[in-house]
């Protein structure tokens, strides 16, 4: 097939069977299709399923056309993981146990959404963009009656405050 990324789908029904023999699962399911696919097994009598999609990996920046090429990722990842806990680096139930508690991501407020940005940045960061969009909005520019201009100006200073007054501490770590 042309564009296909990865070998066929039942090779990596068999790697899927060794990977989980490796972590010790006691039972496993899988399915995929067209557009992505799943992996579902039980561990320690808790049932965990792992899905992925083309359309997940295409908004991941991955370019995968084929939902066989999806259901192979998932493959790969959980064989990696397999690695981590054969080598001792890791424990697969403290992994399990800590994807259930981690926090949700923070939300970014509106001032930093009209700037561009998906993430909350940094101040350094507002003032680079702040810069490049006011070349962009300037009213000499544009030749309008600055209205643009002054939104970005509000929302800049908007989000500073933000930054300076430490509401954004608790999601300033990058992952």
């Amino acid at each position: 097939m042309a564009g296909k990324q990865y070998l066929d789908a039942d090779h990596y029904e068999k790697k899927l069977a060794r990977v989980m023999e490796r972590l010790g699962a006691e039972e496993h399911n899988f399915d995929w299709g067209r557009h992505g696919g799943w992996v579902e097994f039980r561990y320690r009598e808790q049932l965990y399923r792992f899905d992925h999609s083309v359309e997940k990996a295409r908004a991941k920046g991955q370019n995968i056309r084929y939902g066989s090429d999806a259901f192979a990722q998932i493959v790969l990842a959980l064989e990696d993981l397999s690695r981590l806990v054969e080598r001792g680096l890791y424990d697969l139930q403290n992994w399990i146990e800590g994807m259930k508690f981690l926090p949700p991501p923070p939300t970014v407020p509106d001032c930093f959404k009209k700037m561009g940005f998906e993430r909350i940045p940094t101040l350094e960061e507002v003032d680079r963009r702040y810069r490049h969009l006011a070349k962009r909005w300037h009213p000499d520019l544009l030749k309008d009656d600055g209205t643009a201009f002054k939104e970005l100006h509000q929302t800049t200073e908007q989000a500073k405050r933000y930054l300076q007054e430490g509401e954004g501490d608790h999601a300033r770590t990058r992952l």
